[in-house]
């Protein structure tokens, strides 16, 4: 076999090993199928009393860290303690839909889904464990 099959092959071989690769550490990660399927209760805010709770949402690399403040049956204030994220920092602005809608059904943020979802799951889970 010459050198220039013999490095054709190789080439195949090594591009065949980094795919195989890829796709394994992908599928370990699979961000996507950790929250977006996660169903979001409904939060009945007339049962809530005034004050700050706290929660949580790990998604594997998306973990979030959220206090909600509930005045009057209402949510007048969401701070986000913790957000470790990629390039999911965007989806912090879901805060501010939330409030005004007072539900956490809204968007999540385009290109930074598993954060949008790990932030409505944490600010849930605040509201619901109180």
């Amino acid at each position: 076999m010459n050198k220039k099959i013999k490095g054709i092959w190789i080439a195949l071989i090594s591009i065949l090993i980094l795919t195989i690769i890829m796709i394994t550490i992908i599928k370990k990660l699979n961000l996507n199928a950790q929250v977006p399927q996660v169903k979001m209760n409904n939060i009945d805010l007339s049962l809530l009393k005034d004050g700050i709770y706290e929660g949580k949402c790990d998604a594997g690399l998306v973990k979030v860290v959220v206090l909600v403040e509930v005045k009057d049956h209402k949510i007048v204030d969401i701070i986000i303690n913790e957000h470790q994220s990629g390039l999911g920092k965007m989806a912090e602005v879901i805060v501010g839909d939330i409030i005004n809608k007072q539900s956490l059904d809204v968007d999540v943020v385009s290109g930074a889904t598993v954060s949008s979802m790990a932030i409505k799951k944490a600010i849930e889970e605040a509201l619901t464990n109180n």
